[in-house]
């Protein structure tokens, strides 16, 4: 090949020998599963921490040895938790363990779904693409603001006063 193409013939000849070079295509990653089947992945969201198993099962889901329905009472926080395996299409497929520490409950339940999220594509990496897609892959890096010197919160200044 030419250091430098001076016409159009060159420039044929360069083109078909970067057709004809072999393409390797890349192979999706290798499933990641333990001696007990289980795919494992930590969730993150606001100050929550989740650690999250997933195993083939019926779909039932424990959070912190409680049943889903009992530990997330509000159905919105239930919702969150099933939306990986709608989007997924895999409902009802998966049984989940997860032990989940810090935060509120929402910030919780976003943790989990996120753990759900990373150990799904873990154990199935053909379901990253519907997840990507989706964003539960992607840490929700938004955290409360720390209160600044100087003002009564992060941005709240005390009240004025001229006399």
């Amino acid at each position: 090949m030419a250091d430098q193409i001076n016409s159009l013939e060159e420039l044929g000849e360069v083109a078909a020998e970067v057709v004809a070079a072999p393409v390797e295509i890349l192979a999706m990653p290798e499933p990641v599963r333990d001696a007990l089947g289980r795919s494992y992945a930590t969730g993150k969201r606001k100050d929550a921490v989740a650690r999250v198993w997933i195993k083939p099962g019926n779909g039932k889901v424990t959070v912190n040895g409680k049943e889903m329905e009992v530990y997330f009472a509000r159905p919105v926080l239930q919702m969150i938790l099933r939306q990986p395996f709608q989007v997924a299409g895999v409902a009802g497929e998966f049984d989940v363990v997860a032990t989940v520490k810090g935060g509120g409950l929402s910030g919780q339940a976003g943790a989990v779904k996120h753990g759900i999220s990373k150990a799904l594509q873990i154990y199935e990496p053909s379901l990253r693409a519907a997840l990507k897609a989706a964003g539960f892959l992607t840490r929700d890096s938004r955290v409360v603001e720390r209160k600044k010197y100087g003002k009564r919160k992060a941005r709240r200044s005390f009240q004025f006063s001229k006399r």
